[in-house]
């Protein structure tokens, strides 16, 4: 079933805006969407003029951002993951705060504690790092589980805990995690709770021979190899409250709904086409909070695009950062070099698309 069909137009409107006779909320007006595009131009303009190429990871920040999620970006070092999470967290005028995971940071480093003062004799709160807009975990694999449990409780649920007080956390609120997947020393695997609040997971490849050859003009050009302070273009934290409204207002039909469903639930050996053998390489498949990462980035892709309703490209191109950390393989898949994008690879192009 194509989009068209799910969509018919209106004589009286734009095609390129096509409304539902079933949807709930109203729908986004042209001049709103116009606005969201030119907010979205702005942050990848700022992107221009500190990373080269990786667009793909560029669209999963901005998207992330948009859909009201939290992002983990895998790669080896030397890639610009920190610099790309800097980049995205200065595009917003609100707080930012960069943590250094290491072995040895206790909850109390990350969250904040209670500090006795001997003059008013009463303990006062004095809040930790995380209590941002955005906070960068830099190579969260390498903080310890009691920590790691702290952060879980902040990306879940957007509060903290400090001496049997709940502190919410400020709006918007983005975790960007990044990780190293080569160095196995001083690191702790991130337990699949915490791995599943994470809504994508972006992996950064190498860049190309001239890629490489235009960062290095960029870096030669502006005599540093740290970006500067650059407030033009960014956005406020008002702008980012209109983008995750908008957001939310776009239209999701229910063929869209049922792809997404299909495309979890296939990874959990059922769906409307199940997979032969799939067992034998998925040890454990994408819970159902997959299915709602997967509308809510169609969602924000479709907004971005200048769409007030989702098609199924929306949560197809994006279905494998959806899914890649949620979908676990068994050790015989591992052993035979199959990976989790190989099994996605097989998901979509099995499951119908409506």
């Amino acid at each position: 079933m194509s989009a068209m069909a799910l969509f018919p137009p209106r004589p009286s409107q734009s095609p390129s805006v096509q409304p539902s006779q079933d949807r709930q909320v109203p729908p986004i007006s042209q001049d709103d969407l116009q606005r969201c595009r030119q907010l979205a131009d702005r942050i990848r303009t700022r992107f221009s003029r500190t990373l080269v190429g990786q667009e793909n990871l560029r669209e999963a920040l901005i998207l992330t951002l948009v859909a009201s999620g939290h992002i983990l970006i895998e790669s080896v070092p030397g890639l610009a993951k920190t610099t790309a999470a800097q980049t995205l967290a200065t595009s917003v005028s609100g707080s930012f705060k960069r943590i250094q995971c290491t072995p040895d940071l206790m909850p109390s480093d990350l969250v904040g504690t209670q500090v006795y003062d001997f003059s008013t004799q009463r303990f006062s709160t004095q809040l930790g790092p995380i209590h941002a807009n955005f906070v960068l975990l830099d190579e969260i694999n390498r903080s310890n589980a009691k920590t790691q449990s702290a952060m879980l409780e902040a990306m879940a649920e957007g509060a903290t805990t400090i001496g049997g007080e709940r502190i919410a956390l400020p709006r918007p609120f983005m975790v960007i995690a990044t990780q190293n997947p080569i160095e196995e020393e001083g690191t702790y695997n991130l337990p699949e709770a915490q791995m599943d609040r994470f809504m994508l997971k972006a992996v950064m490849t190498y860049p190309d021979a001239d890629q490489e050859t235009r960062m290095l003009q960029m870096l030669t050009s502006r005599g540093t190899d740290m970006p500067g302070k650059d407030d033009r273009d960014a956005l406020t934290i008002a702008d980012v409250d209109f983008l995750r409204r908008k957001a939310r207002q776009v239209h999701v039909a229910q063929p869209i709904m049922r792809y997404a469903v299909d495309l979890a639930a296939t990874s959990r050996g059922a769906g409307s086409r199940p997979i032969q053998g799939l067992a034998e390489q998925v040890r454990l498949g994408a819970s159902p909070r997959a299915s709602i990462a997967l509308v809510r980035i169609g969602q924000a892709r479709a907004l971005l695009t200048g769409r007030d309703y989702v098609i199924p490209e929306d949560l197809k191109d994006w279905a494998h950062s959806v899914l890649r950390h949620r979908i676990l393989l068994t050790f015989e898949a591992q052993a035979d070099g199959i990976s989790s994008d190989d099994v996605i690879n097989q998901i979509v192009d099995t499951v119908p698309v409506p």
